[in-house]
């Protein structure tokens, strides 16, 4: 038999019937300006940037970003990219209102100051201590390094708004939470 979920109060055992096909596509942070947080996520973090999507009656953009697995492409085509992307899992969108970037004094809540909410996202690396000498090579702030505090092996940065990013290798969590 093949796992299928940890039972724990309040959980489903079953999946039900009209959720087959749901994939969760993406996760939407707010950012000041899009230059700074672009360059951040594809320049350090090696994301490509799928769909940019203006919305000029609002007054804000979208920008979807993904880490594509090795010899996976997007479609060329514009329309078919785009819902490629919207088809994908592990997106991350990246929303800019327009202005904020002008105003020095602009800042958005990143989650983990009072009161809490948002945490932080995730991206899972081959070699955590690679990645680390990568992010200081790149004067990226850490939070928390993986030799640090309680929990070992696992690594907290910031990304230019503020917002954690966690960092993790696979391999070294295994006795996690046994």
């Amino acid at each position: 038999m093949s796992f299928t979920t940890e039972n724990q109060p309040g959980v489903s055992a079953a999946v039900p019937d009209a959720t087959r096909g749901f994939v969760f596509n993406h996760s939407m942070l707010r950012i000041k300006d899009p230059q700074v947080s672009l360059a951040f996520y594809t320049g350090v973090m090696g994301m490509r940037l799928l769909r940019k999507l203006d919305f000029p009656e609002m007054k804000f953009s979208l920008y979807f970003l993904h880490r594509a697995a090795e010899g996976e492409a997007a479609p060329d085509d514009v329309g078919e990219r785009t819902a490629w992307t919207f088809a994908q899992r592990g997106i991350l969108e990246l929303t800019h209102n327009w202005g904020t970037e002008s105003d020095p004094d602009f800042k958005y809540h990143d989650g983990n100051a009072q009161p809490q909410g948002f945490g932080h996202i995730c991206f899972s690396v081959p070699d955590l201590d690679a990645a680390t000498a990568w992010f200081d090579q790149n004067q990226v702030t850490f939070v928390k390094r993986p030799d640090q505090g309680k929990m070992k092996d696992v690594a907290f940065i910031k990304d230019p708004d503020g917002y954690w990013i966690e960092i993790v290798e696979p391999a070294r969590l295994k006795a996690l939470g046994r």
